[in-house]
């Protein structure tokens, strides 16, 4: 179980760029990873996203 850390949230931006930054250099990546490093992108920025309405 994780609690939270003591101090402000973290910034939903910061996860956003961290996510996008995944899909650097994708086309270097072998094709049959491509739909691992796409779902978990989804997920980060889907967390992100979320996270901006309990703020």
């Amino acid at each position: 179980m994780s609690y939270p850390l003591p101090g402000p949230p973290p910034n939903p931006a910061d996860a956003i760029d961290g996510a996008l930054e995944r899909l650097d250099g994708l086309e270097n990546v072998p094709l049959s990873e491509h739909v691992a490093r796409f779902d978990a992108v989804h997920a980060t920025l889907t967390e992100a996203l979320s996270s901006i309405d309990k703020v």
